[in-house]
């Protein structure tokens, strides 16, 4: 989480932000139960993380015309915008936190991460 703040040139980006932006991008218009099984967000945490990202008009939040219960969450062209200016900062990123690791070490490291991701 350091090395992403470090290394984008928003400060105010956190990286589950960035992270529900770029789910928002691959999902398209989301409730919120589909966005916290797709990042493993917390509910209670993605809760906050909308609402910022709604107070910079880079997402927003409307009734589904489908099931007035839920909500979907949708990126803004602003956040389209981020997602495009922050992702070339993703090598420096992936670089600085794989630090000292051969590539032997990486793809072993990225396996492994995988394979927790996946297990329910």
């Amino acid at each position: 989480m350091g090395i992403f703040q470090q290394a984008i040139p928003d400060a105010q980006l956190t990286a589950a932000q960035f992270i529900t932006l770029c789910a928002l991008r691959e999902l398209g218009a989301s409730s919120l139960n589909d966005i916290v099984k797709f990042t493993a967000i917390d509910q209670a945490t993605l809760r906050g993380i909308v609402d910022r990202l709604k107070v910079r008009e880079l997402i927003t939040v409307a009734a589904d015309p489908w099931d007035g219960r839920k909500v979907l969450v949708t990126n803004t062209p602003a956040g389209e915008d981020l997602i495009d200016q922050i992702t070339p900062f993703g090598f420096q990123i992936s670089e600085q936190t794989f630090g000292e690791l051969n590539p032997a070490e990486r793809v072993a490291l990225l396996f492994l991460l995988r394979k927790m991701i996946e297990t329910d």
